[in-house]
């Protein structure tokens, strides 16, 4: 699906690795190519044409972000260098103020690293507790297990929508309601999400979504922080600076912007978050809910022709998302994936960020394949042909 758009899949590589990061149709590329060359001023600071372009052209990705995710205003999106920057935000802008001693997090030990050390570091100077929902015996999220771990002194859940190693789909809008109906704040950490199923923040009962543009074919170092607008409004900035303050004299009185402003001190990544808008257009003009269908189909298709494999391990075949965490029988994950890189073959080996799943898999490493649309059957029974000779693996790649 749209193959031509992408300029690197000319080179005969098949690119199994978009959990990581997507590839960048060249729409994306041209759209920052043009910012560059052709009006490359700071925002919300010249009275100049170029200055008025650029200040126009970073807003309007703006709005695109609030339709995209349905929030309800402009307000509410934060543009941030990505997931990870959105999350210590959250924790340490506004949780930490938030949460008292004694309150309780809940988290599962599938969540990626930027979702669990934000909430470790603040247990070491907060008496917070953090707890550990239970996952079922394929490692997925069960709506019961966390109606189960809720307490009267639970304060927030914080969990990814789909986790980045087992892929499962969480029941996102079921966990919302629940968490209006208990008066419990509800994090999401949506970058394996946002770009693969339509996401809305308003009927999910979301307080707060973080995600990156670069696993969504935009750049790097942009990404989004949703707030509601009464959550942001208490945020503390974390940095200060240019452009995020109204006035400040040498005596210490200061006025701060408004939101969202107040929250993007400094000059911010002005092409990467133009890229983000012309990504956010790309993936609507295809349609959220034909990628949904096109990678569970193609996900079906690819654990059916790796059961037929009996070298191969599978970890979470049936979860519904583009996500398939693998080992080839005796062989360690990073020599694997070296071995498919000899044919073209890009995978990711090792414990993908979630390293505290091993408690529960019970295992340190796996190889991962991570789908998106412009993946093909044609690929997966071209990998499929080069594990069936993985029997030769040492000979390639010692």
């Amino acid at each position: 699906m749209n193959r031509e758009n992408f300029p690197i899949l000319k080179e005969n590589m098949i690119y199994f690795d978009n959990g990581a990061t997507s590839l960048k149709p060249e729409c994306v590329i041209k759209a920052m190519v043009d910012y560059y060359r052709n009006y490359p001023a700071n925002i919300h600071r010249g009275d100049y044409e170029i200055s008025l372009k650029a200040s126009d052209a970073y807003e309007q990705v703006r709005n695109k972000v609030v339709k995209f995710i349905h929030a309800t205003s402009h307000e509410e999106i934060v543009f941030t260098s990505g997931t990870t920057d959105g999350m210590n935000k959250i924790v340490f802008g506004f949780m930490k103020d938030y949460l008292n001693d004694g309150d309780e997090i809940l988290l599962t030990k599938a969540e990626h690293a930027s979702n669990v050390l934000p909430w470790l570091e603040l247990s070491r100077t907060k008496k917070i507790n953090l707890k550990y929902i239970p996952l079922n015996d394929q490692y997925e999220l069960e709506l019961e297990k966390v109606k189960e771990a809720i307490t009267d002194k639970t304060k927030v859940i914080s969990l990814a929508a789909i986790t980045n190693v087992v892929g499962d789909i969480r029941p996102i809008h079921e966990i919302g309601m629940l968490c209006q109906e208990k008066g419990i704040l509800f994090v999401v950490d949506g970058a394996q999400s946002v770009p693969h199923q339509k996401t809305d923040v308003q009927k999910d009962n979301i307080d707060f979504l973080v995600f990156s543009a670069h696993k969504m074919l935009g750049p790097n170092g942009v990404g989004v922080l949703y707030g509601k607008k009464k959550y942001l409004e208490a945020l503390r900035p974390l940095e200060y600076g240019g452009g995020m303050n109204q006035s400040f004299d040498s005596d210490g009185q200061v006025e701060y912007k408004s939101l969202p402003t107040r929250l993007e001190a400094g000059t911010p990544p002005i092409g990467e978050v133009i890229g983000l808008g012309k990504a956010i257009d790309y993936l609507e003009s295809i349609g959220m809910d034909n990628i949904s269908a096109y990678e569970k189909d193609l996900k079906k298709y690819l654990v059916s022709k790796l059961e037929e494999l009996d070298t191969i391990i599978l970890y979470n075949k049936k979860s519904d998302s583009g996500v398939l965490a693998f080992n080839i029988k005796g062989i360690f994950s990073q020599d694997t994936a070296i071995y498919l890189d000899h044919y073209h073959i890009c995978v990711r080996a090792g414990n993908h960020c979630a390293k505290a799943l091993k408690e529960e898999m019970n295992i340190k490493n796996t190889c991962r394949i991570s789908l998106y649309f412009y993946n093909t059957k044609e690929e997966i029974d071209r990998f499929i042909e080069v594990l069936k000779k993985s029997n030769d693996l040492y000979k390639i790649i010692l």
